[in-house]
């Protein structure tokens, strides 16, 4: 029969029992039970940590007998004394002293679990992900999710001590074009109309600004159906924000205070402030990323001019078409970066758009390159001193567009360093980058697009250009970048009604259109609008980053994998055909 709590009621956790002759009453989940015929171990843990019980010749034979029918992942409540162990445990921060039982309870028998619980488990995620509960009493991911809850509390905290109002708003919207494509839900009330599900509350908060609630703060569930990576889910949470009455420089610095504290309240460490800023042009240039990780060095170094002329066509005829050559030095890298591979970089770069990958590996007396017959020795040891390159190291370049060369080389110069093992693990570097263009052309198209979103204010003196020269529009508008991952995006808002219909008429869109899409905005903005900026920290990221996790996945509660399915509840699955009548829905079968 299945035991209950009765007058027991817990008042420690498990890993709070740090000291001998303290009288406590702890439950959890059985770690493991040791019977060694005489006495018998268990350990008992919950999200505290755990502590080891001990029933010897001195317990009662009853409680003896009950401990002994206890098995893994049992759930048990026990009154005892903490005593001091016999052998010492230091890989416990409870191994010091373990707990004489006075009364046991078993308050749930469990099954043979489908893997251990343990802190290193050897099971593959799919099976961990389809008994997700189980996976997460697993201490490292009870951590992460405790991470989670700190770092929202700490957002609440620092907001609110700075006269930000914490505002809901709604869950199923219009649908709006806002970078990807919509969760739709359909309407009972209205056949063949939709809502959608927010990708971000952006207009909702920009009219909360309109409306004169100056401060806005909200830890904001967004949706977004685009394909997903390690560091993408389609269901996201945001620390969002709008700020009434400041520019583009107190938001940056309003967010560094809160990074600042952030840190300090939940790793224990300093940041210097001022962030430091660069601009989204030297980010390229330098690091071929507009989420640069500035860890470790080996930046990336154009040679354009140098090569422009040489005998090497796929160099010179990349420059003579408007591209560049550029390249990266990895230094003391020729024993790692063997002819092999090279050859396996040169398949990824292929594999991301580059045509190939020319190379000096200098690890003999003399260099070996991929381009010697091309240049002459003069001409290539200007081409090495110039870059840096001495024995020992390797140079690898990339000839292309410079879109394609920057963007290759920056990925190139992660993966080099992941191989090269040179990126220091516990550093913590924030940056700031500001200078977004306004515009980017989708490469499919060739239409200009918002690369933040169309309510994104230009810079005054990119004004001229909007509509005749797109490309040398700046915005208003920044990134934080944490270690290479992008944190948080923000800006300062257009409240101009007019500025506002040029900026949609200059991405293309028709008056019907706005009106049907954005009509609502641009009348409120009509009223009167104070100036406004805000931003959007991502914080299943910034939790991600914080932890040490390699994907979102382990930050996350209950995410979805790369198909955007849930293994444990398996979603989406179908629906039967009253409720799809209801809704006026029919499925198309799959061809």
């Amino acid at each position: 029969m299945k035991e209950t709590m009765g007058e027991l009621r817990r008042t420690h956790g498990c890993g709070e029992v740090t000291e001998p002759g303290m009288q406590v009453v702890v439950g959890g989940f059985v770690q493991n039970v040791r019977n060694k015929n005489k006495i018998i171990f268990i350990v008992l843990r919950d999200r505290t940590g755990a502590v080891q019980m001990v029933f010897d010749e001195n317990t009662d034979p009853e409680l003896f007998e009950k401990a002994a029918s206890c098995r893994s992942e049992y759930v048990l409540l026990v009154k005892g004394t903490s005593v001091t162990r016999e052998a010492i445990n230091p890989d416990m921060p409870t191994g010091r002293i373990e707990i004489r039982v006075e009364e046991l309870r078993i308050l749930a028998k469990a099954d043979p679990t489908p893997f251990l619980i343990m802190d290193e488990v050897n099971a593959g995620e799919e099976l961990r992900l389809k008994y997700r509960y189980l996976d997460l009493r697993r201490a490292p991911l009870q951590r992460n999710l405790i991470m989670r809850h700190k770092i929202a509390k700490c957002a609440r905290e620092y907001f609110y001590a700075h006269d930000f109002i914490e505002i809901e708003t709604p869950m199923m919207m219009r649908s709006t074009p806002e970078g990807a494509r919509d969760y739709l839900i359909p309407s009972r009330v209205h056949p063949g109309e939709f809502y959608a599900l927010p990708q971000s509350p952006q207009l909702y908060k920009q009219l909360l600004m309109v409306a004169g609630m100056e401060r806005y703060i909200q830890i904001a569930r967004c949706f977004r159906d685009e394909d997903l990576r390690a560091d993408r889910q389609p269901e996201f949470t945001q620390i969002d924000l709008e700020m009434s009455y400041v520019d583009m420089d107190d938001i940056l610095t309003l967010t560094e205070g809160f990074v600042q504290k952030l840190v300090k309240d939940v790793l224990g460490r300093e940041v210097t402030l001022p962030l430091p800023r660069m601009s989204y042009a030297e980010a390229m240039s330098r690091f071929g990323s507009d989420k640069p990780d500035t860890r470790f060095a080996m930046e990336l170094q154009d040679v354009s001019e140098l090569v422009k002329d040489s005998a090497f066509g796929v160099f010179s005829g990349a420059v003579q078409s408007g591209g560049s050559v550029g390249c990266i030095v990895a230094k003391q890298a020729a024993s790692q970066l063997s002819r092999k591979e090279i050859d396996k970089l040169t398949e990824l770069v292929r594999g991301i758009g580059a045509k190939g990958l020319a190379f000096i590996r200098w690890s003999d007396e003399k260099p070996s390159c991929s381009f010697g017959k091309f240049f002459g020795e003069d001409e290539l040891a200007a081409l090495m001193d110039k870059i840096g390159c001495q024995q020992g190291d390797v140079a690898l370049f990339i000839a292309d567009r410079r879109a394609v060369t920057l963007s290759t080389l920056g990925a190139l110069r992660l993966e080099v360093a992941k191989k090269l093992d040179i990126i220091p693990q516990d550093a913590l570097n924030f940056l700031y980058i500001t200078q977004m263009p306004f515009f980017e052309k989708d490469e499919e198209t060739g239409n200009w697009m918002a690369m933040h979103h169309p309510f994104t204010m230009p810079e005054e003196s990119c004004m001229p250009y909007l509509e005749s020269d797109p490309e040398r529009v700046t915005a208003k508008a920044f990134d934080l970048v944490l270690n290479g991952v992008e944190l948080c995006s923000g800006s300062m808002r257009i409240t101009d009604s007019e500025l506002q219909a040029r900026m949609f008429h200059a991405l293309g869109m028709s008056e019907e259109e706005i009106q049907e899409k954005f009509g609502f905005l641009v009348e409120a903005y009509r009223f009167g609008a104070p100036p406004h900026g805000g931003l959007g920290i991502g914080l299943d990221r910034l939790a991600m980053v914080l932890c040490g996790a390699e994907s979102l996945r382990d930050v996350v509660a209950f995410p979805k994998i790369k198909d955007a399915s849930e293994v444990m509840s398996r979603c989406p699955a179908p629906v039967d055909k009253e409720n799809l009548d209801v809704l006026g829905i029919m499925v198309k079968p799959n061809t």
